[in-house]
């Protein structure tokens, strides 16, 4: 049957959802497909599935509906666009949208706003764990009793910044490499990372005359961590993170803006002109050049097992496919970049009661399933009990707010119209900060200023989290603010900037006193946002066992790993991290695959 043109299908849609004409009976898109058209319209003749990633399928959603860009301008809202995505890469129709059960808005699982989807279900995460998925024994048995699917050098599990930097950088080694992601998207946390890159003595900072050093970064790292971080790995972050930078930038990153992030003694946190978020950007530029490379990626696709061989080396790994079971890939090495386990509040709060209960900046994989993996291959963790609150959740919506927010010129005010904290400390004892005001929230406070030096603001006015108004007193009268106290807090601070010196709460950076154009208020409360501890490696990415023993052939990269940060990661630590180490968990997985 020739494909429905975009406004014939949105209008059928609409019909058959009862938004236009009369409605038309069905649970789900496949029903509602059935009625219109033959199931060779998404399927192949053969009816299989094509692949775990559903390549034919969408491509058959989009030569109906369009791509997912033009499908966002005809479904715009006042505030927020579900296909306007933030992410990065090419986001597949079904990562929301099912045929045969109901479908599930991806966005929820992250966000609180109402988005009304035709034949869709509440999200819920139902993800085995890997001991559940252990039970699986016949299937897992007859999976590692056949013959291998495919024979590669490496395979990256993760495609967050870490995994992509770590597959690029195999192949440009010479490695042919397999890309596995569990999750319907790519990017990871990184693609909601929004804050900079830390880098030391860059170009970049170079043409600002922002005098930096490597050394100086490594004290402040280790000095945010409670000097408990490994100081070989930091050695290696803060050595190497000018390469980072340089690396990213030959293969089309755009990193020229450099501005402050809590923790740091100079400005170092590296990110897209006119302070565009960080995070999505790097993924994309990564993900652009792994298809230039033409890398095999395959979503929905979980990291099971990794095999060893009878000496104890890696010779492979088990995966199981959302559509097609499981099976196993022989490989000389397989690396571990799948994140750490802010999302899963169980196992956080077992190790932190005290974060019992909170919300979570995460995107919904950051369960902690790779740590399993890497323990049951033999890997030690390290410094577990260290996990992170970011201070600035917004309440509404669920929104992170990058700390660039407060490091170009936002302050803090809690409920009494009052500042409690400097800005822009470090994390820990910003979110604690906070948690003993009123209510356990407070407030950023900014101007027109502020949102025209960080074009990242702009998303979130557009999503409705930033109320506005042309007075403090108004814009205090809206938050339930004491107005007149917050009027003077502002006023007092404009002093200081005056002045040059914070006297009240020793702020470090001042860039810009707050009277300009209409005021923003966004409110605000800590989320677990990031997990120190993890596996154990060395300066070569390596995975160590308790003894310290390095496990052949098996890498770790990004928030997999423990050691890096301590205690406490800065802002701004996270991106680094992840571009340092898995580019070079690629680069030695590529070397190690060559010996064997």
């Amino acid at each position: 049957m020739k494909k429905m043109k975009l406004a014939a299908c949105l209008a059928t849609l609409m019909g058959a959802t009862g938004l236009m004409g009369n409605a038309i009976a069905a649970d789900n898109l496949a029903e509602f497909h059935a009625q219109n058209q033959e199931c060779d319209s998404c399927h192949t003749p053969d009816g299989e599935l094509s692949n775990d990633s559903l390549t034919y399928e969408n491509a058959q959603c989009v030569s109906c509906h369009g791509t997912l860009e033009e499908v966002a301008e005809t479904t715009k809202h006042e505030h927020y666009n579900a296909h306007a995505s933030h992410f990065p890469g090419e986001v597949a129709c079904t990562s929301c949208h099912s045929a045969h059960e109901k479908s599930m808005v991806y966005c929820d699982s992250c966000h609180s706003f109402d988005f009304n989807m035709p034949y869709a279900k509440k999200w819920q995460r139902d993800e085995p764990t890997i001991a559940e998925l252990a039970k699986d024994k016949a299937e897992r048995q007859a999976a590692l009793a056949s013959e291998p699917k495919d024979t590669v050098d490496v395979v990256v599990v993760g495609s967050g910044g870490a995994g992509f930097s770590a597959a690029v950088a195999a192949h440009d080694n010479g490695a042919k490499v397999i890309l596995i992601e569990k999750e319907p998207v790519i990017g990871g946390n990184a693609k909601l990372a929004a804050g900079g890159m830390n880098a030391a003595w860059t170009d970049q900072q170079k043409a600002k005359d922002i005098k930096d050093s490597a050394e100086l970064m490594y004290k402040d790292t280790m000095k945010g961590g409670g000097e408990i971080n490994d100081p070989a790995l930091v050695n290696i972050l803060s050595s190497h993170s000018k390469g980072s930078v340089d690396w990213m930038t030959q293969m089309g990153a755009d990193l020229t803006d450099v501005g402050m992030m809590g923790g740091a003694s100079v400005n170092r946190s590296h990110r897209p002109t006119g302070g565009a978020g960080v995070g999505a950007h790097v993924v994309q530029v990564l993900y652009d050049n792994a298809v230039q490379r033409n890398i095999d990626l395959r979503m929905n696709t979980r990291g099971i097992e990794v095999l060893k061989d009878d000496k104890g080396a890696v010779k492979g790994i088990l995966v199981k496919g959302m559509y097609k079971g499981y099976y196993w890939v022989k490989a000389d090495a397989v690396i571990l970049a799948t994140g750490g386990f802010a999302k899963n509040n169980e196992r956080v709060s077992k190790l932190d009661p005290s974060l019992k209960g909170f919300i979570s900046t995460n995107q919904p994989g950051a369960v902690g399933d790779g740590l399993d993996v890497a323990e049951n291959a033999g890997g030690a963790l390290k410094d577990m009990q260290y996990i992170q609150a970011h201070p600035t959740l917004s309440v509404k919506g669920g929104v992170m707010i990058t700390e660039a927010v407060r490091g170009n010129g936002a302050i803090l005010v809690n409920k009494e119209g009052k500042r409690f904290v400097n800005e822009i400390t470090t994390r820990d004892k910003a979110s604690a900060a906070i948690l003993a005001q009123t209510g356990k929230t407070a407030y950023l406070i900014f101007d027109d200023s502020v949102r025209k030096s960080l074009s990242k603001i702009n998303q979130y006015v557009g999503l409705g989290v930033a109320p506005s108004a042309d007075s403090l007193m108004k814009l205090a009268e809206m938050e339930n603010i004491d107005g007149k106290a917050l009027t003077e807090t502002v006023a007092r601070y404009n002093s200081l900037v005056t002045s040059g010196k914070d006297t009240d709460f020793d702020r470090p950076n001042l860039p810009r006193s707050l009277n300009e154009g209409n005021y923003y208020a966004i409110e605000i409360t800590p989320g677990v946002h990031h997990t120190m501890g993890g596996v154990m490696i060395d300066t070569k990415a390596e995975v160590m066992n308790a003894k310290k023993q390095v496990i052949p052939g098996l890498y770790g990269a990004g928030e997999v790993t423990g050691g890096v940060h301590g205690a406490n990661r800065l802002g701004g630590n996270a991106i680094s991290d992840i571009i340092t180490f898995g580019r070079l968990a690629g680069e030695e997985a590529a070397k190690y695959s060559k010996k064997h």
